[in-house]
């Protein structure tokens, strides 16, 4: 596809630990578009995640998604990596899908435990006694708003073959 121009967004969603930054890294390049990280964007303007999860609590970092989002929504020429959580936001997804088609990425249960458990202390929801048990209650609770998107299964694949499926799907 290179060479030919995305006149939208390119968005991944999906639950923690699918690939979403690294794929999109790697899908902005191929695509010559412009990458962002939605949690790297908050980071950047309000500091790390866990500590506003800390101090500022779940709602106030939902909120700066929600603000993030509609910023993104507004422009073009992007690949653009969500939190596990933002486009199950309704607003959040409103601005988004408006200028993007929108790809969640999958992988089965085991495989995201495997991928999340070693650093779960670096993400405020699966900081927990078991987190294991919250990647499962996590996945259930969000399973019918993932479904809502195009899906793209990540179990066993490189992030190479995932971006090369979904630029042939770009095509379409």
């Amino acid at each position: 596809m290179n060479g030919h121009t995305v006149a939208m967004n390119v968005v991944l969603t999906g639950f923690m630990g699918t690939g979403k930054t690294t794929v999109g890294q790697i899908l902005a390049t191929r695509l010559d578009l412009t990458f962002v990280d939605t949690d790297v964007v908050i980071e950047s303007r309000h500091g790390p995640i866990p500590e506003i999860f800390a101090n500022e609590g779940e709602a106030a970092f939902r909120s700066m998604e929600r603000n993030i989002a509609a910023e993104i929504g507004a422009d073009e020429g992007l690949v653009v990596a969500t939190g596990g959580r933002l486009m199950l936001d309704q607003d959040a997804r409103t601005s988004l899908e408006a200028s993007g088609r929108v790809f969640c990425l999958a992988a089965d249960v085991d495989e995201l435990i495997s991928r999340l458990v070693a650093a779960a202390q670096e993400r405020p929801l699966l900081d927990v006694d078991d987190p294991a048990q919250a990647i499962r209650g996590l996945l259930t609770e969000r399973a019918a708003q993932y479904a809502a998107f195009e899906q793209v299964d990540t179990s066993g694949r490189s992030p190479e073959a995932i971006a090369d499926d979904i630029v042939t799907r770009l095509a379409e």
